[in-house]
């Protein structure tokens, strides 16, 4: 067990979410899934939807990101491993969209799902695997936490798949 793969992806449930960009942990997730040929199944007891293979363990908590700390507590608590044991997969408006990077310990400034887990975990001691979705270019009249609930353009789209497959390679290799 000390070898598995923890990976929560960060999103929010439903299908008005599901082109957003607080979602992109979740669409990380779901590509990993479908190369892993993973299906996700619904976890009450760890309020989430799980998918595991050998040493994978894919989770896409259904609290909300907001709520994510209280899916997180409840994966690690199961399968009794610590937060280092953790890959939290998630948007990030301190990185340009289409960029990202992975940082053990070190997440963006502001972001309450990771503020959520924080709390929840009592460290920030895991990896953050953070995916820049800020893509205002000097325009910032709209508030950071009403942008991530915006849907990307097509054009955005295009290019986030790139993204998600970079990532999702990382992840594999």
């Amino acid at each position: 067990m000390i070898d598995m793969k923890i990976l929560i992806g960060l999103g929010n449930p439903g299908r008005e979410y599901q082109r957003s960009r607080h979602n992109v942990g979740f669409r990380v997730l779901e590509l990993l899934a479908k190369k892993l040929d993973i299906t996700f199944t619904d976890s009450p007891r760890l309020f989430s939807q799980v998918g595991k293979l050998n040493d994978w363990l894919l989770v896409k908590p259904k609290t909300f990101v907001n709520g994510s700390g209280q899916a997180v507590r409840a994966v690690l608590n199961f399968y009794k491993l610590s937060p280092a044991a953790l890959t939290v997969v998630h948007d990030d408006l301190d990185l340009p969209f289409g960029t990202w990077k992975s940082q053990f310990g070190t997440g963006p400034k502001i972001h309450n799902g990771l503020l959520s887990i924080y709390q929840a975990l009592g460290t920030r001691d895991f990896t953050h695997l953070r995916i820049g979705v800020d893509n205002r270019a000097g325009k910032r009249t709209m508030l950071g936490k009403d942008y991530v609930l915006q849907p990307f353009s097509s054009q955005e789209e295009r290019e986030l798949r790139v993204v998600v497959e970079e990532v999702v390679k990382y992840l594999l290799d």
